[in-house]
């Protein structure tokens, strides 16, 4: 009886599953392992990569600085942090994994600078060295203390301002910064932590459990940073119109900072860093579900990095003197954040 009613079941699927022109075929979900092993492999291991070498650099300048306090080595050292900058902004939009698991993200990028305990230290007898740096607060080492300590409060700061135990500080931070961007950077290689293997092998480990779920994670990444460029970086010092809100400014690399946001949330939809990958990216997801909407949040990425280049003069200025070019572009990375979180999440649900 039991066979009967099966080979009626199943007699019945076949009869409902074709029509005049045959069977039709079976709803088979789209495999996207290419897109995840590229953006893994070819964007994201390369971005980190390339902020190790910044971060190595940038820590040999501030020893060169420490030794030899010349304003050629602080204007290399600074341009050594600047640089460094790029790939550590540009990896913004994919802090998943090590970045946050491990703090590494704070103690590396952590804003505003804790000026009072940082002058207390310098003040003070205690010996500078990198096991001290390490026990202290976030907020006493990484990118920002570094900006402060080489462009100063007003960022016009030159070599005959620097006192001898600032060097010792900027030398011991700068070290730091590399080690922690190091740990961070190995975590992810092949060779080394290998947790690109976890976009390799979804469904087979207890990061990501399907596809879907990764590619989930890598567009909650891209709306992340989008809504922090529009509602925090940009919104906090316009709307109060306090510069102490803004990040970045002692070296007034706010704008590049931007920039180099919006260039991680590129890289990851176009599936392309610095030349390499083979444009698998989110955007070969979404131009095969909805080519309009592919097309318009690669048009208004452009855009909106655009609109961050002809901000006149520094962000700071602008904030004064031309608010509605700030304005501008806060709307558009809005838009974008709206784009990413409302009408690609609703792509990527029904994958």
């Amino acid at each position: 009886m039991k066979n009967s009613i099966y080979l009626i079941i199943f007699a019945a699927f076949l009869f409902s599953s074709c029509d005049n022109n045959g069977p039709i075929t079976p709803d088979i979900r789209t495999d996207f392992s290419d897109v995840l092993s590229n953006l893994g492999n070819n964007v994201i291991v390369p971005t980190y990569a390339d902020l190790k070498k910044g971060a190595t650099t940038l820590a040999e300048s501030s020893i060169l600085l420490a030794q030899d306090p010349t304003e050629t080595n602080l204007l290399a050292t600074r341009q050594a942090w600047m640089e460094a900058r790029i790939p550590w902004e540009q990896s913004e939009g994919f802090l998943l994994g090590p970045a946050d698991a491990e703090g590494l993200r704070n103690s590396i990028d952590s804003w505003p600078v804790n000026v009072n305990d940082l002058n207390n230290i310098l003040n003070s007898t205690i010996n500078i060295t990198d096991e001290y740096l390490e026990t202290q607060g976030k907020a006493l080492k990484g990118f920002h203390v570094m900006e402060y300590l080489l462009w100063g409060e007003s960022g016009n700061k030159s070599i005959v301002d620097f006192k001898p135990r600032e060097y010792e500080y900027l030398a011991e931070a700068a070290v730091i910064l590399s080690a922690d961007i190091a740990t961070l950077t190995n975590l992810w290689l092949p060779d080394e932590g290998n947790y690109v293997q976890f976009l390799l092998t979804v469904g087979n480990n207890n990061i990501f459990a399907s596809q879907k779920s990764a590619i989930e994670k890598i567009v909650e990444g891209l709306v992340i940073i989008a809504n922090e460029v529009a509602n925090i970086k940009i919104n906090d010092p316009l709307s109060t119109q306090d510069l102490t809100l803004e990040e970045s400014r002692y070296s007034s690399n706010s704008k590049a900072d931007f920039i180099n946001n919006m260039y991680s949330i590129q890289n990851i939809f176009k599936g392309q860093y610095a030349g390499e990958g083979n444009g698998k990216g989110i955007s070969t997801i979404i131009v095969s579900k909805d080519a309009e909407l592919n097309t318009k949040i690669r048009e208004l990425i452009e855009q909106t990095i655009l609109k961050i280049e002809v901000i006149p003069g520094t962000f700071s200025e602008a904030i004064f003197a031309d608010p509605q070019s700030i304005t501008e572009v806060q709307r558009s990375v809005n838009n974008l954040r709206g784009l990413l979180q409302t009408d690609v999440g609703a792509v990527i649900s029904k994958l």
